[in-house]
């Protein structure tokens, strides 16, 4: 497969690999963006991130709770942030969390067969399509997730005018301000950190023998590391694993507001327990941020101005 600037351009850009180093690593892999991107992991020349990550699409999320037992997170996407920033988007995006909200709808199909509440003679989809014609521009209900608390409460946490949407879920024999309000700090540390998982027996085996995996070519790229005993590599792996699962743990990571900077999230949460005289605990929690995994559709005039052309 022939390589191309863009494609090189698009694995620097996941990456923040070198120029040549993301040619080579294309070429390895036939062009294949994901395996290209495990290539430069192995060989530790780009960061552990992952394709999903990426910003490109415009659009909002929006949350929504009631009695705070039930929250929606929803996203909308449009085609610019001209248009995300219009006020009819904006009521629309806040009429499909409402939806969402009172759904019973299992997937997006489901969803969008349902009656829309605003109209109930026709169905999500259909009234879609007809915003779509009003905005006059391309529009989609790209997911929604909706959190029924049983023993405990939601909250939810809005960030950046709608780039970001988060409910966390706790799981507590006490629902007061002082609950409301950590759940709330909570979800601001999900926003600002984007952990992946409440703690660590929520982590698959396979990730966890996949990231040493990832790991050890690393050390084995590294003369000066690759040289030393297995034992000692072993710990390198071993040490390097615990280190990344407190990254992307929720309860594990350092909790952004903590005074002495050490305290962290799993702490504080029993700290206000304690407080509170309460059984408290982070149940689950949901993060949406706007176009995350989309890649958006960057045009090249003079590209396009050659093909016409036939250049």
């Amino acid at each position: 497969m022939a390589i191309t600037a863009a494609m090189v351009k698009e694995l620097r850009e996941i990456t923040g690999a070198g120029m040549m180093d993301c040619k080579k690593a294309l070429n390895e892999t036939d062009g294949n963006m994901d395996e290209a991107i495990e290539f430069l992991r192995k060989n530790g020349q780009a960061k552990a991130e992952k394709k999903a990550g990426r910003i490109a699409a415009e659009g909002l999320c929006r949350v929504i709770t009631k009695d705070n037992k039930t929250a929606a997170v929803v996203e909308v996407n449009s085609e610019t942030d001209f248009v995300a920033k219009n006020e009819t988007f904006q009521a629309y995006v806040d009429a499909v969390a409402e939806q969402a909200l009172v759904s019973d709808a299992a997937d997006m199909d489901a969803f969008m067969a349902e009656k829309w509440n605003l109209d109930e003679t026709k169905t999500v989809k259909e009234a879609l399509v007809e915003k779509i014609a009003v905005i006059g521009e391309n529009l989609t209900i790209r997911r929604f997730k909706k959190v029924a608390a049983e023993n405990g409460c939601v909250v939810t946490y809005l960030h950046g005018g709608g780039r970001i949407g988060v409910i966390v879920e706790a799981q507590t024999d006490v629902v007061n301000d002082a609950v409301k309000e950590a759940m709330t700090n909570i979800a601001m540390q999900v926003a600002a950190l984007s952990p992946k998982y409440v703690n660590a027996s929520e982590i698959s085996a396979d990730y966890i023998e996949h990231e040493k995996e990832i790991l050890r070519a690393q050390i084995m790229n590294d003369p000066k590391e690759s040289s030393k005993p297995e034992k000692v590599i072993n710990g390198m792996i071993e040490g390097r694993v615990k280190k990344e699962l407190k990254e992307i743990c929720l309860v594990d990571q350092v909790y952004v507001k903590a005074e002495d900077g050490k305290q962290t999230v799993g702490q504080y949460v029993a700290q206000v327990a304690k407080e509170q005289g309460a059984n408290l605990s982070v149940k689950s929690f949901v993060r949406f941020e706007t176009g995350e995994g989309i890649e958006k559709k960057v045009d090249d005039f003079a590209a396009e101005v050659a093909a016409q052309a036939g250049l």
